[in-house]
């Protein structure tokens, strides 16, 4: 398990993490989301003893890792695909880490054979692309059959069949009962894959809690409704009370909020309105997260010109 409680880190007078505190719990595969900038690489640098917090404190097992007597045993990381040395191969990678932490020999053909580089072996990691770099990382990070894993962006570089491997290869060892933090921005693929999210921003702890609960009680489920009679319908949508909001991206759909498809059919039925599309949406972590996050990145940008034109049809409509 891994536990931080009041997490600070100052870099002159710049606050990168706030009074950040969370769990990682055994058995879950943990996604840890944030805009650019939030303190997530710098949270996992002071989980593992890289970085010394300002002030709180972050443990493993009960333990800061600088106390852990055989680290690699009981934490594995992925910080950074291309810290290896060049010229060093794969294999002579981790018998170096191996022995360093007093593993057998033999656990290096395993974790080899586990993230698929058992061909490559030999092969001087410097002529590694970054998808086989991340897969070395990823079994230096297994080495010592820790209890507690950490991956900051393990997806990049992967091809697609890499991603599907890496997803269930996660989820499986939080089956055996590790903990297993995730960073990552691809948040489709973390949607896959997380049973649990911390979301930050600008250093400060967002949400902690599953990611259905995050989805669920960020954005609210919605119909998407298109018609080639866009400002009727919505002028008989408004009429009955039911909120209606533009659909990003089409002129001819309106998201509907408040109320089922049965009862936005009968209405366009009775009005006479045409109908091209009438399906319930439901919230993705994607916009669950932009919902969420949205005042806390770091750079933004102004709304798509479609939008504005959806604007302008609510707006004739009486909105």
């Amino acid at each position: 398990m891994i536990e931080t409680r009041g997490l600070t880190k100052r870099y002159g007078p710049t606050l990168a993490v706030d009074d950040l505190s969370f769990t990682v719990r055994p058995g879950r595969v943990t996604g840890f989301l944030g805009p650019n900038g939030a303190g997530k690489s710098t949270t996992m640098r002071m989980i593992l003893g890289l970085d010394r917090p300002t002030s709180g404190h972050a443990l493993i097992g009960g333990r800061p890792y600088e106390d852990l007597p055989h680290p690699l045993r009981e934490v594995g990381a992925l910080l950074d695909a291309k810290w290896v040395h060049p010229n060093r191969s794969a294999r002579a990678h981790l018998r170096w880490l191996a022995r360093s932490n007093r593993l057998p020999a033999a656990r290096v053909d395993e974790v080899l054979d586990q993230v698929g580089l058992t061909a490559v072996a030999d092969r001087r990691a410097g002529t590694f692309s970054l998808g086989m770099s991340q897969r070395l990382g990823i079994a230096g990070a297994l080495l010592g059959d820790p209890g507690v894993l950490l991956f900051d962006e393990p997806v990049n570089g992967l091809d697609p069949e890499g991603i599907v491997w890496i997803r269930r290869f996660m989820r499986d060892l939080a089956a055996e009962g590790r903990s297993v933090l995730v960073s990552s921005h691809l948040l489709p693929e973390m949607a896959l894959t997380a049973t649990d999210l911390v979301v930050i921003g600008r250093g400060r702890l967002i949400a902690e809690s599953t990611t259905a609960e995050f989805v669920e009680g960020a954005v609210t489920s919605t119909v998407r409704v298109r018609s080639p009679q866009l400002l009727e319908l919505a002028e008989v949508l408004l009429r009955a009370g039911i909120d209606v909001q533009a659909e990003p991206g089409d002129d001819e759909a309106l998201a509907v909020a408040g109320t089922d498809i049965a009862r936005i059919g009968e209405l366009a039925a009775g009005a006479g309105v045409v109908l091209h599309e009438l399906a319930l949406h439901r919230a993705s972590l994607e916009e669950a997260f932009m919902h969420i996050t949205g005042h806390d990145v770091e750079y933004s940008a102004g709304g798509s010109a479609g939008d504005r034109n959806h604007s302008a049809v609510l707006a004739a409509a009486g909105r």
